[in-house]
């Protein structure tokens, strides 16, 4: 068998996550025509078919899904080795992939990658923004080297680092800027607008207003901060954010914040990264940038 190599390995890799020649094309930064091309001489050197390609989709063989999980396997290895290298020239150099939910990335990132600039301006910061879940998979593949949320997770593998506090605030309607504010329970007897399901930031909500599983609601739920704001100034409910989403989303809409008496909701914003991963003390030294880009942030 001819050897097989790791241009191979990550074109199949690209196509096995996006399962669409086009998408794996782009993110390989090769046309789709040269993509397909490889990825049959890999099935040609392999002696069997990695994919099943129908007129409107594409899917694994069950060799495929096999071949997937050993090929990611080998990629984060080598990627890793150069990890290592890094490690052991010192200082925070080359490319560094961070991961962000998308109830932090708009708020904390200007600041953030000025900050991490400014410090180590040999740093390459490659940024992908999704929901904590998939976060949490691409860490585990070795995509990311580490990713900012809400904490805890439920992830022995990875090292948590918790970086701040931060409260989250009421979102009312203007014409409710001189009503009470309400008691936490009385939010369940409200239009309470959510982000839909696949955020933590909803399931931080829910649990502070103590609904534990709530019927699915037409309407009711956006996705994005920005559209429940815009939502609640349109007058169909009241809603949560966190603290450093005000000055952003609060801007451009007929809205006002109220803070809960007593006990603040929180959430605990922090850092992981895989216990394995070459660049642990490298990665400290990042989420001290990130806790201090916070604090900048909280202070403006």
């Amino acid at each position: 068998m001819a050897n097989i190599t790791l241009k191979q390995l990550r074109y199949f890799d690209a196509l096995a996550r996006h399962l669409h020649f086009g998408r794996a094309a782009d993110a390989s930064a090769i046309s789709q025509p040269a993509l397909s091309t490889r990825i049959k001489e890999l099935e040609q050197t392999l002696g069997t078919a990695l994919f099943e390609r129908g007129p409107r989709h594409v899917s694994l063989t069950a060799f495929g899904e096999d071949f997937a999980v050993r090929a990611r396997d080998i990629l984060r290895s080598v990627d890793e080795l150069g990890d290592m290298a890094r490690a052991a020239r010192g200082g925070l150099t080359g490319r560094l992939r961070i991961g962000v939910i998308p109830t932090i990335a708009p708020y904390l990132l200007p600041t953030l990658i000025g900050e991490l600039t400014r410090a180590h301006p040999e740093i390459d910061v490659h940024v992908r923004e999704t929901v904590t879940p998939r976060l949490l998979e691409e860490l585990d593949d070795g995509q990311l080297d580490t990713a900012i949320l809400a904490l805890p997770i439920d992830a022995p593998a990875l090292i948590e680092k918790p970086l701040f506090d931060e409260a989250l605030v009421l979102v009312r309607h203007e014409a409710e800027a001189q009503a009470p504010i309400p008691a936490k329970e009385k939010l369940r007897e409200m239009k309470l607008l959510l982000l839909e399901e696949g955020h933590c930031f909803r399931d931080q909500a829910l649990s502070f207003c103590n609904v534990p599983s709530p019927q699915p609601r037409d309407g009711l739920d956006g996705s994005s901060l920005s559209t429940l704001v815009q939502m609640v100034g349109a007058g169909i409910g009241v809603t949560l954010i966190p603290e450093m989403a005000v000055p952003v989303e609060t801007r451009s809409a007929p809205v006002t914040i109220g803070r809960f008496e007593g006990a603040e909701p929180q959430r605990t914003v922090g850092m992981v990264w895989r216990k394995t991963h070459p660049l642990v003390a490298q990665l400290e030294q990042i989420a001290a940038i990130v806790q201090h880009s916070a604090r900048i942030l909280m202070a403006r």
